[in-house]
């Protein structure tokens, strides 16, 4: 009588076999630096896949993330990404000008995603297993968002990408980056940017710009700061979640947050 085959582990989105608990755990941070935080919200905006380029979305600068996002995970920490669509279409920018302002937030819903299968193939190329769940559905490019699956696929040791805003109009990807923080209980937002926090003035205009340590959400509405959108500030004020503003381009300091450093700008009560 022949021997029953053993089963074959499931691949991944991306095609690939994801990693065993052994594998991530060898992975994990050994004699390093500890994280202080369990779970975070990563927000990355579309223009942070443009890299060197001016439209679309720059290959090496993707693997540039994926590798930060690496050893990040690498950890032990878990996380899930909310990814915006600037550098494609944006709902409220002058290409959109004269459009029903309904299909043009749609439009750039589409645009998250594509960023979202562009994110996930970088990190899955980088040894990471990832998920993308969608608010608007589309099973055959990525999972519906549901709530409970997506904090099984991060208690699983998987990063979970965030694609299509909330999947309303009106709505810009920070407040979603606030929503499924607050959803998935994660312990902080890390909004990854141009510059190395918040401050007073653009200092990509301002070289006198003087930069904040740290700064109150009622604050941030107050001075009007763009930092994130009002709503997201207030969602975020709301559910007593901090906020931390970093370099994105800068190696090394997503890493640095976790590990406690006094990068960027927290915003908190």
């Amino acid at each position: 009588m022949a021997k029953p085959r053993a089963a074959r582990p499931a691949k991944t989105q991306g095609g690939s076999l994801p990693a065993s608990p052994k594998t991530r755990e060898a992975g994990r941070n050994q004699g390093g630096p500890k994280p202080v935080y369990k779970r975070v919200l990563l927000k990355l905006s579309g223009e942070a896949l443009l890299g060197a380029k001016t439209f679309g979305i720059d290959r090496a600068f993707a693997d540039y993330l994926a590798e930060e996002i690496r050893e990040a995970h690498a950890l032990g920490v878990e996380m899930g990404i909310v990814v915006g669509g600037g550098n494609i279409f944006r709902g409220v920018s002058d290409a959109a000008y004269g459009m029903d302002r309904v299909s043009a937030d749609h439009m750039g819903m589409l645009a998250t995603v594509i960023n979202g299968l562009a994110l996930q193939d970088a990190m899955e190329r980088a040894g990471l297993a990832t998920r993308v769940l969608s608010a608007i559905e589309m099973r055959q490019v990525a999972e519906p968002f549901i709530r409970r699956r997506a904090i099984r696929h991060i208690e699983k040791g998987r990063i979970a990408i965030f694609a299509a805003g909330t999947g309303n109009p009106y709505f810009s990807t920070d407040t979603a980056a606030a929503l499924r923080a607050t959803e998935i209980k994660a312990e902080v937002i890390l909004k990854g940017t141009r510059v190395d926090g918040i401050y007073d003035v653009d200092p990509l205009k301002f070289p006198q710009a003087k930069k904040f340590a740290e700064i109150k959400y009622i604050d941030v509405i107050q001075r009007g700061l763009k930092v994130m959108d009002k709503t997201a500030i207030a969602l975020a004020m709301e559910n007593k979640l901090p906020i931390v503003v970093y370099n994105i381009k800068k190696k090394g300091f997503l890493k640095r947050v976790l590990t406690g450093e006094k990068v960027g700008t927290l915003v908190c009560d």
